[in-house]
């Protein structure tokens, strides 16, 4: 916005100045005029002036009826000019007077505006260079000036920017001259601080909760197993019991994997190595060929190169057995397939299933399940995702294509 009314005042000051030089010329040859006509007054040879000399005018008589006195008429005209073999810009100042004689005359009076045409390109170019100056200035200014002032509101976006919950770093003050910085700076510590205390309480209760949950949920199927196997008790009672076990097992498999969360969140399994992915799956396949038979799925697993990285070998297990228990839980109920292609940078698990694409922005939420999942609980893919962030040289990503639904995990 500021350039667009610097050239609006640059091209109204370059309109203003050219007016000016106009106006001074005019007035020189005005000045002429009544020295011209008190000249004629006292030397009617003048009169006889017809064509233009070395004085720059030229007097002729005239036929207008009309009184024209004391009218100037002004118009620019070019020239040629001998010495500099070209045409040049002139002044002319056309006017009427009467002589002694009483006759009407025509003054003609011309001056060159060279000078003055030189003093506008001089002008014109002035502007420009303190126009290209003005913005090379304002750009150095915002570039250097304002963006060492604004470093410290920089270094607070970049704090925000890096923030995550459960991993913050002991906070470092700003230095700064602006006191609003410091108390911003200050006030976005402290709501940080009670964000964490939030967050870690919240995960202390999941955590707690779980350990507390896990003897009585296994004290309680175990006693349910134990009604099962009694003789005495009725089919129906048989059925309600084993519908009861059933939700009581799934219970025991969300308060499984949410105390599994909370240990991969809290870093429980720091200790790394550098993992042969292609063994792992490999043995995670073996450990479910049992149940990928009875579901009638063929499995395909193609190396074209060896996958390896430093992790911890159980969450190495533990996204891979994941992964392969979603591909046969959302597979095809008859004729499925999955198909596993390792790389040395990547590697794909790809499975048939539902005839159109996932929602890849919330399959990584927790306790998000499509409608087909009846004994999902939501948290395979969301324990996928939270072992993929506790390593940052890999990186997963969902995709559809040619009806099939593929995990692709990458080396970063």
């Amino acid at each position: 916005m500021i350039l667009i009314v610097i050239a609006v005042w640059a091209t109204l000051f370059y309109a203003y100045i050219t007016e000016e030089v106009y106006d001074n010329v005019d007035d020189g040859l005005k000045n002429q005029k009544i020295e011209i006509i008190r000249a004629a007054y006292q030397d009617e040879s003048i009169l006889k002036t017809d064509t233009f000399g070395i004085n720059q005018f030229k007097i002729t008589k005239s036929d207008v009826q009309v009184n024209k006195d004391e009218k100037n008429i002004f118009k620019n005209d070019l020239i040629y000019m001998p010495y500099d073999e070209d045409m040049e810009p002139y002044r002319i100042l056309n006017t009427y007077f009467y002589g002694k004689d009483k006759q009407l005359y025509q003054l003609e009076i011309r001056t060159s505006t060279v000078e003055e045409d030189e003093l506008k390109y001089d002008l014109a170019t002035a502007l420009i260079i303190l126009y290209i100056l003005i913005i090379v200035s304002i750009f150095l200014l915002n570039t250097l000036v304002f963006h060492r002032a604004f470093k410290p509101f920089y270094q607070i976006l970049d704090k925000l920017e890096r923030y995550q919950f459960g991993k913050i770093k002991t906070a470092v003050p700003i230095t700064s001259n602006v006191s609003e910085f410091i108390l911003l700076d200050t006030e976005i510590d402290k709501m940080l601080d009670r964000n964490e205390k939030i967050f870690q309480q919240q995960k202390l209760f999941i955590e707690n909760a779980s350990h507390e949950l896990q003897t009585p949920l296994a004290i309680s199927s175990n006693k349910l197993e134990l009604l099962l196997e009694d003789e005495q008790l009725a089919e129906h009672h048989l059925i309600t019991i084993s519908e009861t076990k059933e939700a009581l097992e799934r219970m025991i498999k969300l308060n499984k994997a949410l105390l599994m969360l909370s240990r991969i969140e809290n870093n429980q399994f720091d200790a790394t190595q550098t993992v042969d992915f292609n063994s792992v799956i490999h043995e995670a396949c073996e450990e479910l060929a049992d149940l990928i038979e009875f579901r009638g799925i063929t499995l395909e697993v193609l190396e074209h190169g060896k996958f390896s990285a430093d992790f911890n070998v159980d969450l190495v297990k533990i996204l891979i057995s994941n992964l392969l228990r979603n591909a046969i839980n959302y597979n095809k109920s008859k004729n499925g397939f999955i198909k596993i292609d390792i790389h040395k940078d990547f590697f794909t698990i790809a499975n048939s299933g539902k005839n159109t694409a996932l929602q890849a922005e919330n399959i990584f939420d927790r306790f998000h399940k499509e409608n087909t999942a009846i004994n999902s609980n939501g948290l395979g893919l969301s324990i996928v995702k939270t072992i993929i962030e506790t390593n940052k040289t890999i990186s997963i990503n969902y995709s559809y294509l040619n009806n099939f639904h593929i995990f692709k995990i990458q080396k970063l």
